[in-house]
């Protein structure tokens, strides 16, 4: 539960929330069962899904609206999205609410955060974008547009701290779920896996160019590994029903390997399996809370490489060792992302008892780290800002909100 700041003094009446997409709408749910434990008579609106909803948010727009990703789509999208933002300025600069916490989706929540705050409405923003790696420069606009950012990586915080930018470290919603013993027994039972034999889950990437770039030469390190160890066996979780028909033709002229191609159960194959070679991506945190060891590889396109090459800040790619401010695990980008320099890594982690033992030490030390009870944390940051702020005037909690638009 939330602390109590305040409590005589703060009355919440009005919260505007914006998520993005299917993680912010976890986020949010969480955000607003936490305030309802202080404030159950609180509104709570803007945009969300249907965890949200089912916390009696009201949503103007359908989640889906803002989840849009790549380059084409959303410039398809966008003179609805600019509609949606324009038109929420209207109504909170109109009645503003108690706060405005804008979820991730930085590149549409920042614009109306900064034209809110602006308008004198207290802002928030929850996820941090990447900009303690790149384009570092957008500091002075985050700056400028939010009262508090809310970061679920302690490195983040620190980031903001050195440019003085109000911050709050809530910790992350995946390490309060997930337990800090290793439970990989448990989900080979699930799975129906024999308990005594050494399994490597592979995991390319969720979307279509990234199996594209990866996938084959996943499997080839597969081959290698096996080549050197004839007991291994290999498990390969697809995301949807497009991306197992996808593996599935690049396993079509792959013979004798021992390798299981399944659909959606990309948790319980990490927890089941000894070593993980992986996509680099937020997949990477649920291995390290699930204490796999691992190897990441990715591969751009060659001119995307050399421009990122060229403005990324950050030393790491992977969040364990991001987190970690150390190589704890492999990372093999580009030219480096080759069969056998997977297969050497993967190998070396199954020859090395020792070696996995000590990483697994470090996890649980960045689980425990990471661990805070993340939306009560959010909440009671949220709350002692806007005790540092003051409030919307009363008047604004008794306009009538419309329903879902």
């Amino acid at each position: 539960m939330a602390e109590n700041i305040a409590s005589n003094a703060i009355q919440l009446r009005r919260v505007a929330i914006v998520a993005g997409e299917e993680s912010g709408d976890i986020l949010g749910a969480g955000l607003i069962e936490a305030l309802q434990a202080q404030f159950p008579d609180c509104i709570f609106e803007g945009i969300g899904g249907p965890r949200m909803l089912a916390r009696g948010f009201v949503s103007h727009y359908p989640l889906e609206r803002l989840a849009v990703m790549g380059l084409v789509e959303p410039l398809k999208r966008l003179p609805e999205l600019l509609r949606i933002r324009r038109e929420l300025r209207e109504r909170y600069s109109q009645y503003p609410p108690d706060i405005f916490i804008g979820i991730d989706a930085p590149d549409f929540n920042l614009a109306l955060e900064d034209a809110l705050h602006q308008e004198g409405v207290t802002t928030a923003h929850y996820v941090s974008p990447s900009v303690w790696a790149w384009r570092q420069s957008r500091v002075k606009r985050i700056a400028r547009a939010v009262d508090l950012m809310l970061t679920l990586f302690p490195f983040e915080a620190k980031f903001y701290t050195e440019h003085n930018v109000n911050v709050a470290f809530v910790g992350h919603p995946l390490a309060d779920k997930f337990p800090l013993d290793d439970e990989k027994y448990l989900a080979r039972d699930r799975l129906g896996l024999d308990p005594d034999a050494q399994y490597v889950a592979i995991l390319p990437g969720s979307r279509a160019a990234e199996v594209e770039k990866l996938g084959k030469d996943f499997i080839q390190a597969a081959q290698l590994c096996w080549q050197q160890n004839p007991q291994l066996k290999f498990l390969l979780p697809a995301v949807n029903e497009t991306r197992y028909q996808q593996l599935q033709l690049m396993l079509q002229h792959v013979k004798e390997l021992p390798i299981t191609l399944s659909l959606q159960n990309s948790h319980d194959v990490m927890a089941a399996s000894d070593v993980v070679l992986m996509a680099s991506g937020t997949t990477t945190l649920e291995a390290l809370l699930l204490k796999k060891p691992m190897v990441i590889a990715y591969r751009l396109a060659t001119l995307t490489y050399w421009i990122l090459k060229r403005m990324v800040k950050s030393k790491f790619i992977g969040l364990p060792n991001l987190l970690a401010d150390k190589a704890l695990v492999p990372e093999l980008i580009q030219h480096q992302a080759t069969p056998e320099a997977m297969s050497q890594h993967v190998l070396a982690f199954l020859q090395d008892e020792s070696k996995v033992d000590a990483l697994k030490q470090e996890y649980i030390d960045i689980h425990q780290a990471l661990k805070k009870n993340a939306s009560e944390e959010a909440a009671k940051a949220i709350l002692q800002c806007i005790a540092g702020k003051g409030f919307a005037s009363k008047d604004s909690a008794d306009k009538p909100i419309a329903g879902n638009s």
